[in-house]
Order: structure tokens, then C-alpha cells, then sequence
């Protein structure tokens, strides 16, 4: 079996890039994109933009009386499924564009599962719905939104949803040609959708984590006791980042779509680490 491209950024020890992997090339983060969009809603929250309590309803063409809110979405309790309509195995979201969206906007009260705020759920869809609102919301597309007000206030750029073709890196298949990656520029873009460099990645994490230059972290972000988490996967590429309050944290990015080794990965280097100056090992 081939090595997996690695890359390991942490507080503890210089960065780790093996295999192939690269600390300045976009990669796919997946699912890590949430994180992002669960910013850019406490920021437009901020800027009094809107409220988190606001109903759906109130920025999109959806039936009235679903009860769902912002705050739903992004807590995942909005009662939304996992997935949107007519996903495929392969290439699962490229069909899923503006158009689709709106045919589900049309019909949320018929694929609800549970009523706003009773269970939670993790929904692809539903940061997709929420990506939307933002959108209309803020008068201005995704990745703008995120420029304006998630990235720039941080001194992030490389975060994107459409990275230079000669800047991508991406697995290799059997006789080594790059693999296709998903199609995630359409509108499950807020759910997944981003690439980022593994380098702008840990700054994305230490600024929200460990410095909280953004205020509080976003709801966004998955807990589990005192430590914050997220993670993310595609077809052939799988992320995970977490931070514990003593100033530990951790970013894998694997070249893989086999995320519970990544994830395993992750939390192993976060217990292994030794607490201190996260800045330390960011240069």
C-alpha cells in the first residue's frame, strides 16, 4: 500500500509534510468549510446584518411556518436530512447547483425529519440552506462574504472556493495521474466546498481557537468536553482541526477520503502535544 500524502501543523512541533503532500498548495477541506460559514453568521450577527434567531423564511423563498431559523441550521437541529435530494456516489454533489436549491427551498417543510430544535442531525444540507441565507442576507456572493468578513479581518487569503489549476493538489490514482476531485462550487459550496492551503488552514484555526480574534467560536464548531473540533472529507481528501483551552492544537490534512484514520490521527498528536505558545510552530 502507497504512503498517504500527509501534512501536520500543531502547537507543539515544527510542521510535518510527508509523501508528497505541500504546506502552500489548495487542498480540499471538506466539511471544515462549516466552520467558516458559522463565522461569517456571528459576524453578520455582529454587524446587526440579522439575528441568529431570524426564520429562514425571512431571507429565502421557502413555505412559511417551518420553524427553522438560522441558529438551527447551524447547531444542526433544523431537522433537515444529512444529504440533499438525488445525491450520486460518484461525484455526489455536482448536479446539486442554484437550480436544485431552489427546487428544495420550495418543498424544506416536505423533508423535514424532526421539528426545529428537537434532535440534532448533521446536514449537508442544511449548510448549504444556511450558506444561502447568508448570502441573501449580506447582498453579496460566498466567497465575497467570506473575504469581507471572516478572512480579511484575519489576514487570511488562501481560502477559496475556486484555487489557481496550477496550485491544486490532489491524489494520485494507480500510474499516478491526479484524481478528479468533487464538484463542490455549486450550492453545497457552504457545506464543503472550500480549498484552502494546510498552512492558511492552521492560521484559520489558531485565530479562531487559540487567539479567538474573532470573538467567541462560532456554533459551528463540534464539541466534545473542553476540546473543539472539526473535521471534513471528500471523495480523496480528508482534514481534521481541534484546539483544547491550555493552547494545544492540532490540523491534519490527508491526501484520502478515509476520514476516521485522520480523525484518529488528529486527537492522538492533540493528546501526545504538549501545551505553550501555539505561535511557535506556525513559521
Amino acid at each position: 500500500m502507497r504512503p498517504v500524502p500527509t501534512c501536520i501543523l500543531g502547537n507543539s512541533e515544527a510542521p510535518q509534510v510527508l509523501h508528497g503532500h505541500a504546506l502552500d498548495a489548495y487542498v480540499q477541506i471538506g466539511s471544515l468549510s462549516k466552520v467558516l460559514t458559522g463565522t461569517a453568521l456571528t459576524r453578520l450577527a455582529a454587524a446587526e446584518v440579522l439575528r441568529p434567531d431570524d426564520p429562514l423564511e425571512q431571507f429565502l423563498p421557502v413555505p412559511r411556518g417551518t420553524g427553522i431559523t438560522l441558529e438551527h441550521l447551524a447547531r444542526h437541529t433544523s431537522g433537515l436530512p444529512r444529504l440533499p435530494p438525488r445525491v450520486k456516489r460518484r461525484d455526489p454533489y455536482a448536479a446539486f447547483d442554484d437550480a436544485a436549491l431552489h427546487a428544495v427551498l420550495q418543498g424544506l417543510d416536505t423533508l423535514a425529519t424532526a421539528a426545529p430544535g428537537d434532535a440534532e442531525e448533521y446536514s449537508n444540507l442544511g449548510y448549504a440552506v444556511l450558506g444561502a441565507a447568508l448570502v441573501s442576507a449580506a447582498g453579496m456572493p460566498y466567497q465575497e462574504l467570506l473575504d469581507h468578513y471572516v478572512l480579511a479581518p484575519l489576514g487570511i487569503t488562501e481560502v477559496t472556493s475556486a484555487p489557481p489549476p496550477d496550485r491544486r493538489l490532489c491524489s494520485r490514482g494507480l500510474f499516478g495521474r491526479p484524481r478528479r476531485p468533487w464538484t463542490m462550487s455549486g450550492a453545497i459550496l457552504p457545506a464543503g466546498g472550500l480549498w484552502a492551503t494546510p498552512r492558511a488552514t492552521a492560521d484559520l484555526v489558531t485565530a479562531l481557537l487559540i487567539d479567538r480574534k474573532l470573538g467567541e467560536p462560532a456554533l459551528s464548531w463540534q464539541r466534545a468536553g473542553t476540546l473543539l473540533w472539526h473535521n471534513g472529507a471528500t471523495g480523496d481528501a480528508s482534514v481534521f482541526a481541534g484546539a483544547v483551552p491550555d493552547g494545544r492544537w492540532v490540523l491534519v490534512h490527508r491526501l484520502t477520503g478515509q476520514a476516521d484514520r485522520t480523525d484518529e490521527l488528529g486527537i492522538e498528536l492533540l493528546r501526545r502535544a504538549t501545551s505553550g505558545d501555539p505561535a511557535d510552530s506556525r513559521t
